[in-house]
């Protein structure tokens, strides 16, 4: 399991957000961020319609790219203790 902050996951708070995988730990941020939203957070809504107007620009390639540009960085952190 690996602990990262939702600033960490280019998010705006220093909420824990946990996960075995990137592809957990994105679904983790995902439901946090849409938890925040839901109750009306101003800065996490800020900072998920930038998220999506960016990948909204992005090619498929770009994204791919990204996608493994964050797989990298997951696999660098240290696992919970």
């Amino acid at each position: 399991m690996i602990t990262m902050t939702c600033k960490q996951l280019y998010g705006p708070c220093d909420a824990p957000i946990q996960g075995e995988t990137a592809e957990e730990m994105m679904a983790n941020s995902q439901k946090h961020a849409m938890e925040m939203v839901a109750n009306g957070d101003a800065l996490h809504i800020e900072a998920m319609n930038a998220m999506r107007e960016q990948h909204m620009n992005m090619t498929p390639e770009a994204m791919e790219q990204w996608m493994k540009k964050f797989q990298s960085e997951f696999a660098s952190w240290p696992e919970d203790k």
